[in-house]
């Protein structure tokens, strides 16, 4: 293809259309950097908000896999932009992969990437999305693949040597004059003169081990650079990495800095579990001063509570960003929508509002945070700052929502009144409302056109089949997407009743008949009016920034049958006992039924359907004796039957079927003590720092004993800006999902199974931990010899919580300080803490230490 020759095309067809979009903002000129630190507009002196995402889909693994795909790629982008203009995005970062997009000496290639780059950066512009740009990124190409030979001098030289090395900084120096000269041919604007280019980042996590003095030479040579092109946007630089150095970043050239924020680490592997709002508490910076002095601004370039499929989190991630004085905040990252059913992209971060509504509504929330809530306001400490502003967050049912008065969204089922139905413009959810019942699972949004006039947008239904978290795979299915009728009820007062359903979007002919408030639906756009309205959809002045008519959803990917069952683990006896199911087919669902098996005991049972997907069933009591609970569920089909787990075709009433596995449940006599930790069933989700000499190991046939071996309790490290060193080394098991079944109720002791493995004694801290944050525990002795130790729970005392996972980046607060005050209640433990250091003597802190646990019970 004849790059160029498109280019010249392009940019006299595009040039008067983008004028339109740039004469939106013709009274906003570049931003710049006050003397308090704060980022403005120029022109206004408006205070600069922004809130959005990391995308790459033109460059590395993203784009490689769109051409193994056979897709279109600015298709694909055209999508997802679309979707980012649903969920109130005004923002967008990314650190360019420059080793595809340079040669050795830093010269800018004119290619694919390059262009496809641009065309990204042009339909962001169209909706008014604004963006920083890290040019340079030192990463390979490859990730999650091998790198592959690019000709880049990142490539050459490598992220530590491109720091140092006189040749590669000459490079750099090259690169960056040459990037911001480049102009788009979509936008026919250079990158140093964009008018929604808000910033530059010189470089992502750059990771600096030379002297202060180096350092600042080689950042304000990449910022002259930079200058030499006459562009006088704001510069920043990444100091939440070697922060040793913070009074040489912020004494540079430099107009802010950029951080990040993992607070539930990264890598899990599968979904973390229990209440982890005490890890986004504080967003402390410890060298905030140094930032003040020098008159720095603020950005975050990246952040995510990774391996966390829930959508409490991010609204607190933005409440404390805006406390802690950030200006901007891009989420990492999206999944292009053609890659979301696998995740292989980042399969620590899961972000996608086809796969996870939920989470995407959330970041929703968090864009209208990062609008509303002042910058640097006190919003108090876990748990009163779940409240705050027309904003609320809750754990339980993994809820947060917007409720202003005009515009109500939320995250999932709730009971919450909105302020003011008569005001409402926008409406936006998942789940359940007092507005909108909605038996589907994905998102839907309405939008008021005028007087008994709405949009309504309904996305199709994401079923979770597999850990999206895991071990990925362009050939393994995380999620499939299911395209149903579902049952909806909306209760808007100019709507009224039996309102008038019409569809909008390209194809979409369906009009649906409403009963009162009630009507069926499927995926797409659709035009909602009262039964006096006769709108018409062209006479409408639109000044949004999307077609009405536009609607993109992934179409259907179930292709088989599927059902998404986890049994309990243990149950009381003589308890009750509901079994559920999701289940999706690409066929019609006759019947869903379970087998069951106690002893001699049998029975079967149907489930009954609670909407196109959730199934459930009570398990007939004479089931629920002392034993092992054996079962299967067989869903027919009009094509036959598939039985689970392990979805073999056929059912256990066939003579050939062959299939042994079964789902199972321990029911227990009600005496019997509940085991919190088990390390031969819960050591692999144990939250734990890595150590080499951790290591599970068998016992008995029957037994397994978790041996924790550590060569000292605190080792020097110059990321860690804690005043005073801390001698702890803690790990966490959470068990809530274990005990969900069981009565806690006369349970008045801990027993600890456990030793010291080289000492003769040493000390261990046990702590329970309640579903608020708060821990309560106490000190034991152990010996070389293996023994039972009971503490009565009256014993346990308040407790410091240690912040797991340990978050990003390492200058983050140790503990979690939280404000409750209140005693110890059994009925809210989730989790069990094990600290080692906790009552240690002195001497004994720096020595290598080891301990093996093998039970913690409740008795």
């Amino acid at each position: 293809m004849n790059l160029k020759l498109n280019f010249s095309l392009l940019f006299m067809g595009l040039i008067l259309i983008n004028s339109v979009v740039i004469g939106q903002n013709t009274t906003r000129k570049d931003v710049f950097v006050d003397e308090d630190g704060v980022m403005r507009w120029g022109g206004t002196n408006e205070e600069v908000h922004g809130f959005g995402v990391n995308y790459s889909a033109p460059f590395a693994h993203a784009y490689r896999s769109a051409e193994k795909k056979g897709l279109d790629i600015k298709s694909e982008i055209d999508k997802d932009v679309y979707h980012f203009t649903r969920l109130g995005f005004d923002l967008y970062r990314l650190h360019v992969w420059d080793t595809e997009i340079s040669d050795e000496k830093g010269n800018l290639l004119e290619n694919d990437k390059l262009e496809t780059f641009d065309y990204l950066l042009n339909e962001l512009k169209k909706r008014d999305i604004n963006f920083v740009i890290t040019p340079i990124a030192y990463w390979g190409n490859g990730w999650p693949e091998p790198d592959e030979d690019t000709p880049g001098f990142s490539n050459k030289y490598g992220k530590e040597n491109s720091l140092t090395d006189p040749e590669a900084i000459k490079a750099q120096q090259n690169y960056l004059e040459q990037f911001l000269d480049h102009v788009n041919p979509y936008t026919g604007v250079a990158y140093k003169d964009e008018p929604n280019l808000i910033a530059f980042e010189i470089s992502n996590e750059p990771h600096h081990r030379g002297e202060p003095e180096e350092v600042k030479d080689f950042i304000n040579k990449m910022v002259a650079a930079m200058r030499k092109t006459g562009t006088e946007k704001p510069i920043f630089y990444n100091v939440s990495h070697s922060v040793q150095l913070a009074e040489t970043y912020f004494t540079s050239d430099i107009d802010g800095g950029t951080f990040q924020w993992y607070p539930t680490g990264l890598g899990f592997q599968k979904e973390l579990e229990g209440n982890l709002l005490p890890n986004v508490n504080d967003y402390h910076i410890p060298f905030n001063d140094v930032i003040k002095k020098n008159n720095k601004a603020k950005l975050v370039y990246e952040f995510d509570a990774a391996d966390v499929n829930k959508s409490y989190m991010y609204p607190a991630i933005a409440r404390s960003f805006r406390e802690a004085g950030i200006q901007l905040a891009t989420h990492f990252a999206y999944d292009p929508t053609f890659l979301a059913y696998a995740n292989t992209e980042y399969n620590t971060h899961f972000m996608n509002l086809n796969y996870t509504p939920h989470k995407a509504l959330a970041l929703m929330i968090a864009s209208e945070i990062f609008h509303e809530v002042p910058m640097r306001e006190e919003l108090g400490t876990y748990p009163e700052n779940l409240e705050f502003g027309d904003f609320k967050i809750s754990y339980e049912g993994d809820v947060a929502t917007y409720n202003s008065g005009d515009t109500f969204i939320y995250t999932n089922t709730n009971t919450i009144q909105p302020k003011s139905s008569l005001e409402l413009k926008k409406v936006a959810g998942h789940g359940n409302s007092e507005l909108v019942n909605y038996e589907g699972k994905g998102a839907y949004f309405l939008d008021k056109l005028k007087d008994g006039v709405w949009r309504l947008e309904v996305m199709p239904d994401p079923i979770l089949i597999n850990n999206p978290f895991g071990s990925n795979s362009l050939e393994k299915t995380v999620s499939v997407i299911s395209w149903k009728e579902n049952s909806m009820e909306i209760d808007l007062a100019d709507l009224g009743k039996n309102f008038k359903i019409s569809g909008l979007n390209e194809g979409n002919m369906k009009e649906f008949e409403v009963n009162g408030r009630a009507f069926g639906i499927s995926p797409g756009t659709y035009l909602v009016q009262s039964v006096n309205a006769n709108f018409k959809i062209n006479d409408f002045e639109n000044n949004w920034n999307f077609d009405l008519r536009s609607f993109e959803a992934q179409e259907s990917t179930v292709d088989r049958t599927y059902l998404i069952h986890e049994p309990s683990k243990t149950i009381t006896a003589n308890s009750r006992l509901n079994i559920e199911a999701i289940v999706v087919s690409d066929r019609e669902i006759e019947k869903v039924e379970a087998w069951f098996q106690n002893g001699s005991t049998y029975n079967s049972v149907e489930l009954t359907a609670k909407n196109n997907y959730d199934y459930s069933a009570e398990i007939p009591e004479s089931l629920i004796k002392n034993g092992f609970l054996s079962y299967r569920i067989i869903v027919s089909t009009d094509d036959g039957s598939v039985t689970f787990p392990g979805g073999v075709e056929g059912s256990p009433s066939n003579w050939d079927f062959y299939s042994e596995a079964k789902y199972q449940t321990r029911i227990l006599k009600e005496a019997s003590p509940i085991t919190l930790f088990n390390p031969a069933t819960d050591s692999n989700n144990l939250v734990i720092g890595w150590s080499p000499k951790n290591n599970l190991v068998p016992v008995h046939e029957n037994e397994a004993e978790f041996q924790v071996g550590i060569d000292s309790l605190f080792k020097e490290d110059v990321e860690n800006t804690e005043a005073k060193p801390i001698y702890d080394y803690s790990f966490r098991y959470n068990f809530q999902k274990k005990i969900a079944s069981r009565n806690l109720n006369g349970r008045n002791r801990i027993v600890i199974k456990a030793s010291t493995l080289h000492d003769k004694t040493g000390k261990i801290q046990v702590a329970l931990l309640m579903n608020n944050g708060a821990s309560f525990g106490k000190t034991i002795e152990l010996t070389n010899e293996i023994q039972e130790i009971e503490i009565d729970l009256e014993d346990l005392e308040p407790v410091k919580t240690v912040t797991l996972p340990r978050p990003y980046p390492g200058f983050l607060p140790y503990y979690f300080d939280h404000s409750y005050s209140g005693e110890f209640k059994i009925e809210d433990i989730e989790a069990i803490q094990f600290s080692i250091g906790p009552g240690m003597e002195q001497e004994n802190l720096q020595k290598p230490l080891s301990v093996g646990i093998r039970e913690v019970r409740l008795e």
